[in-house]
């Protein structure tokens, strides 16, 4: 891959939800930088396809977050394999529009940006609390800060996420923990994610990529993808309620 390894040799991360869009993307720029780099996903053919176009690069393993036993099994496991662990980063996510109230989409939104994500993080929390540093990143989204009427779970699900991060972080400054916790807020992303009928400052995978490795880098608490998306999320938070649910 033409590796550049001169500020990251050697460190350890997983990508959560390698096998398409931002997280493929991350696997890739993390193991350009030197990373020794463990990927999963839910559909075995695509991490594969990913292992065998940069070989050497990535060790593979396949598994659902929603099923929580066989993830914290998996995370385990994997890290064995990489002979330890710096970064991980938490990628899965579900959502779709759905303003029919559809439970099943609502249900299946829970189980991975919900109850799949707090297996991670928490699993990950006690494996850097254990060692004594570690890096939890997490892509949530720009729709956790206010409520969607169109996708009521999804934002909920962010919303629960961006909250959830912000007290793994209070909780490793009160306990003199060495764990740094980023919140990576998107705006969008060209993905299979991206569903809203009108979209604007939308940016590639790629470039939301290398802006993540670079907040990594500068271990930030959170960041918009792209930058331009805090001017959103300020109009988001001042917007007094009445207004928003009018909108």
């Amino acid at each position: 891959m033409g590796a550049n390894v001169s500020t990251m040799e050697q460190r350890k991360a997983i990508v959560v939800g390698a096998s398409s869009g931002i997280g493929k993307e991350l696997a890739i720029l993390l193991a350009a930088q030197g990373y020794t780099v463990g990927i999963t996903g839910r559909r075995q053919e695509l991490l594969n396809d990913l292992q065998q176009k940069y070989p050497g690069n990535f060790t593979v393993s396949c598994f659902d977050v929603s099923d929580t036993v066989a993830t914290t099994e998996r995370l385990g496991q994997l890290t064995q394999q990489l002979n330890g662990l710096d970064l991980i980063v938490i990628c899965a996510g579900y959502g779709d529009n759905n303003p029919d109230l559809d439970h099943r989409i609502e249900q299946a939104t829970i189980n991975t940006n919900i109850t799949g994500f707090t297996a991670v993080a928490d699993w990950a929390y006690q494996y850097f609390k254990q060692q004594s540093k570690g890096h939890i990143v997490n892509i949530s989204s720009i729709a956790g800060l206010r409520g969607s009427g169109g996708a009521p779970s999804y934002s909920a699900t962010k919303a629960y996420q961006i909250n959830y991060l912000e007290a793994l972080q209070q909780k490793a400054n009160k306990g003199k923990d060495n764990i740094k916790i980023t919140d990576v807020r998107p705006g969008f992303v060209d993905t299979a994610m991206a569903k809203a009928e009108q979209k604007f400052w939308v940016s590639s995978p790629q470039k939301a990529a290398a802006d993540i490795v670079d907040a990594i880098k500068k271990q930030k608490q959170v960041i918009y993808v792209t930058k331009r998306w805090r001017l959103i999320a300020v109009l988001l938070k001042l917007l007094p309620r009445l207004w928003y649910t009018k909108l």
